[in-house]
């Protein structure tokens, strides 16, 4: 540590930036020339998202306040923010600095033919948005959320999951599909072919059970929602040609007499495994 202690502060932040936002954590408690660097805006403005600014400029009010690039960037981990008109939630992963976005209930749920679609709308006040879906009766089931891939940070995996809860009468929801395709270089019917098993509602009847039929089933977030995740992708690095492809998260069950009901929708969120 003893060469580190001659550089100026300067370059020290300099060489902290180009570590991760948990490096820059434990260079703060080296020393106080350490800590004064590892909180300084130079380290903090490269763990932010390169377009910050961009998206901070879309929020719904009231504005962020912040102080430092660090307040910044701990506002973003912990207090995610509503763009476009409300309709898309984004905040930053702590670990990494990579982007996170979530689309509310009324940009992903695909009507069809709405006589085969019954739904109620609510606002509880643990939603980040303003509106949850709850399907009343559904003969289908189809939950899209599409995303453009260049919003994403580059050459990282994500996965997209369904926020949601199941209310106290349901049905159907013990085995659904889950797909997630990169719209331009795959059709539906490819990506159906390939889909996956989840249990909204695990455990619910022993013929259900994700023991005999294998499958993902849910876990309980932190703010009491539940999550299951649709599936994995891995964004392009910046620059490369395909770097604008749309990416679809789907969730559907497309049992015409088995009908689905019980489920409450708050959104899919797309964040870095």
């Amino acid at each position: 540590m003893e060469p580190f202690a001659r550089l100026p502060e300067a370059c020290v932040a300099e060489i902290i930036s180009f570590t991760s936002p948990e490096d820059a954590a434990r260079s703060a408690v080296v020393s106080a020339v350490f800590k004064s660097a590892a909180d300084s805006d130079v380290v903090w403005d490269k763990f932010l998202p390169s377009d910050y600014q961009s998206i901070i400029s879309r929020s719904l009010p009231p504005p962020i306040v912040y102080a430092t690039k660090k307040d910044l960037y701990l506002a973003l981990c912990h207090s995610p923010i509503l763009l476009d008109q409300g309709k898309l939630r984004f905040s930053v992963d702590k670990r990494s600095g990579k982007k996170c976005y979530m689309l509310g209930a009324t940009q992903i749920i695909s009507w069809g033919d709405t006589s085969s679609l019954q739904m109620e709308w609510t606002s509880p006040a643990d939603s980040r948005f303003s509106e949850v879906a709850t399907i009343i009766n559904a003969t289908f089931l189809d939950i899209r959320a599409r995303i453009q891939t260049q919003m994403l940070s580059p050459a990282t995996t994500y996965a997209a999951y369904l926020v949601f809860r199941v209310a106290t009468v349901y049905h159907g929801l013990e085995v659904v599909k889950a797909t997630v395709r990169f719209v331009r270089h795959e059709s539906d019917s490819e990506a159906e072919v390939k889909a996956s098993l989840v249990h909204l509602k695990s455990r619910a009847y022993p013929s259900y059970d994700p023991m005999f039929l294998g499958g993902k089933i849910p876990r309980r977030r932190d703010d009491k929602w539940m999550e299951i995740e649709i599936g994995e992708f891995l964004t392009t690095t910046k620059g490369d040609c395909d770097g604008d492809d749309e990416v679809e998260a789907r969730l559907f069950d497309n049992r015409q007499f088995y009908a689905k009901c019980g489920l409450i929708v708050d959104g899919v969120e797309f964040r870095p495994k």
